[in-house]
């Protein structure tokens, strides 16, 4: 759950660890502004509430040069002809493309036009806003950042960006630090809630989160912005893409400075942040059925952290402590259609490269602490469109992990087949069922199954409902782990999954309402035994809550949209049953409005209200509740050209999300915005 209590005691700094624990309330601080918001949304409604009923949505038409224009920027590339022209393609669900129709799972999906009119830096501030997600920063720009999908642990969400698993092999819980992933080279983010282990593998328990780079375009784009802001902030991001003949390819890149705030809450020295990144891809279309599609991130990421007393009794103080972060992702994957289109091939390698380095002056100028992780994922993909109702997807992985800290050098490799049925076996409804095996040099062979459906009514009424399975293999760092913390007999982590939805459309989809209810088991959750000074498998949780969502596009120029979450995340481990899990909210309440006005000011605001959670497993230090208020606004000068600005945190709301941590205050930012189409 947490390594930091070990990491204190034996004087070990982990720099992708959360805070010290020291779990939730079902009451919210400051709502009014929440109610008001929300309220707004929905005296909205009745306004739009007549109109012709939407079209029915009929498949589509489509010639294989058609469908390859449509899908080819898609991470997974060319793997299926949609079956509904409307509305975004997801393929988080079953690693292929999908229709949002086709999927009985809880899919969010953050486009581009979104991040830019949010003027969001940190893609986790986003995600924040989003149903079943809570997020937590250690500090300021910089901290870790842990991203926690209903309930489960951040480590327990399995992130993926341009088709590369990005967990950090070198990491004790062998989770993914949300600290350094910005979204200036970003076009869109998928969410999916819920266990999903059949087509991903170890670590999606509590979800997954796809990101999606700057993909290349048809013809020459280029796109940039800077800004500059509170705390001697400076963002700069530029980006091109195009194509020529038989060539697309896209490049964009991004810097980062901030002086920032203290981490420690109770520090006066300011604990900056800076970071240089790339990303580009670059797609070679042999023929209309052979293409080869390279794919490559880069981040190099400095973060100046707050530490610990060196004796007795180990309190939090400024410190002049500092980690370095190197992180490197690569793809390269041939895709070959065969049967006239109907039977798409993917080979592919990937790569995944993080160095962690941390220094304290205050002993020696030399590395205190590194890490090392490194995995490579070999894998083949089938999809076959047996029929008009039925395909089938299936596919073969091997991965080689290996890590070390400089003391304990380990690696391991697990192999993995897995296949699935997607059936329509009437219109309107679409079945998916699937199951994976996974043979783990180290723990062994397991087997993971899956299944959801989706019915969507004449009255545009989408009804959802699946089962789904996750685990988590024990972690080099867990199973091996230096000063004989590591136990070589851990098992995996297991989940079970529950959830319903419904979703209605109206108006031709100018209005949107959704409605989820989910339940989820976890054992053999790995933790930190006190007792034994090392890993064990002592650990079980439940979680179940509701999810709610609204999307009201009135107009062209008018959007609202709005959300609230109810996680009933508990622990069950001996010694903590009925506890709130630490840092999980019962509840959270986002709502955002965005109105061009009539002369091309776009104005906007999101206010997003927590409430209260505990920071320890026992319950016994509070975390107050918090509201914070963002206003921004956008000027177009020109056709090619745009002025914006931002306040965050606009009433200098007071509020703690990990104890010890500081969090920014008002802050206010402004910049231009470049456009070449």
């Amino acid at each position: 759950m947490n390594d930091m209590n070990w990491a204190v005691r034996s004087g070990v700094v982990l720099a992708s660890g959360d805070g010290p624990l020291m779990g939730s309330c079902p009451m919210l601080k400051k709502s009014i502004l929440v109610s008001s918001a929300l309220a707004a949304i929905v005296f909205a409604v009745p306004a739009f509430a007549q109109s012709t009923p939407p079209p029915d949505p009929k498949p589509a038409d489509q010639s294989d040069r058609e469908v390859i224009d449509e899908t080819a920027n898609d991470i997974v590339g060319v793997f299926s002809v949609p079956k509904y022209s409307r509305g975004d393609i997801v393929i988080t669900s079953t690693g292929v493309v999908e229709s949002p129709d086709e999927i009985g799972q809880a899919v969010t999906v953050i486009d581009r036009k979104t991040i830019e009119r949010r003027q969001t830096v940190a893609l986790s501030d986003l995600l924040a806003t989003t149903p079943g997600i809570t997020v937590t920063r250690n500090g300021g720009l910089g901290g870790f950042t842990a991203v926690r999908i209903r309930g489960a642990e951040g480590e327990q969400t399995l992130t993926l960006i341009d088709g590369v698993r990005v967990n950090d092999p070198s990491s004790p819980g062998g989770g993914f630090d949300f600290a350094n992933l910005l979204s200036g080279s970003v076009d869109r983010v998928e969410i999916l809630r819920g266990p999903n282990s059949v087509p991903w593998g170890s670590q999606a328990i509590g979800g997954v989160i796809n990101v999606v780079t700057a993909q290349p375009t048809s013809g020459l784009q280029a796109r940039g912005n800077v800004e500059y802001g509170s705390f001697d902030t400076v963002v700069a991001n530029a980006g091109v893409s195009g194509s020529s003949g038989i060539f697309k390819g896209s490049f964009n890149a991004g810097y980062l400075k901030s002086d920032g705030i203290s981490a420690f809450s109770g520090g006066t020295e300011p604990d900056g942040y800076r970071q240089y990144g790339a990303t580009g891809r670059i797609e070679i279309a042999f023929t209309d059925s052979i293409s080869l599609d390279l794919r490559g991130y880069y981040a190099d990421s400095r973060a100046d952290i707050d530490g610990f007393q060196s004796v007795f009794p180990y309190a939090q103080i400024d410190t002049p402590e500092y980690a370095k972060t190197q992180e490197l992702y690569g793809y390269a994957g041939l895709k070959v259609d065969l049967a006239n289109g109907r039977f798409h091939n993917r080979v592919a390698f990937s790569i995944a490269d993080i160095n962690r380095d941390n220094f304290d002056p205050r002993f020696s100028p030399a590395l205190s602490f590194f890490g090392r992780g490194r995995s490579e994922r070999y894998t083949y993909q089938g999809d076959f469109a047996l029929s008009d109702a039925v395909r089938l997807v299936g596919g073969a992985e091997h991965e080689d992990t290996r890590f070390t800290d400089g003391t304990v050098v380990k690696s391991r490799g697990v192999t993995s087949v897995y296949g699935q049925a997607i059936v329509s076996p009437v219109d309107r409804l679409t079945l998916t069922g699937g199951v994976r095996y996974d043979d783990d040099s180290e723990f062994g062979g397991h087997t993971t199954w899956g299944a959801n459906a989706v019915y969507t009514l004449p009255t545009n009424t989408t009804i959802r409902g699946s089962y789904a399975e996750g685990f988590k293999a024990p972690t080099l760092f867990q199973l091996f782990g230096s000063f004989g913390l590591g136990n070589p007999n851990l098992r995996p982590e297991t989940a079970q999954s529950y959830d319903v939805g419904i979703e209605q459309r109206l108006v031709d989809g100018k209005i949107k309402a959704s409605l989820t209810w989910f339940h989820r088991d976890t054992i053999n959750q790995i933790d930190f035994d006190q007792n034994t000074f090392s890993y064990n498998n002592i650990a079980r949780t439940k979680a179940e809550g509701l999810e709610f969502g609204l999307d009201v596009r009135p107009t062209d120029r008018l959007t609202l949209s709005g959300s609230y979450s109810f996680i009933d995340s508990t622990n069950l481990s001996a010694g903590f049953v009925g506890k709130d899990l630490a840092r999980r909210p019962h509840q959270s309440v986002s709502a955002s409005v965005d109105w061009e006005t009539p002369f091309k000011l776009n104005v906007g605001a999101t206010v997003l209200s927590v409430g209260d959670s505990f920071d320890d497993p026992g319950n016994f230090s509070r975390l107050d509740g918090y509201t914070v208020l963002g206003l921004r606004a956008d000027f177009p000068v020109g056709e090619k050209l745009s002025i914006y600005g931002r306040v965050d945190n606009v009433f200098d709301e007071k509020y703690t999300v990990v104890k010890g941590y500081g969090t920014p205050g008002r802050a206010a930012y402004g910049g231009i915005r470049l456009r070449f189409e």
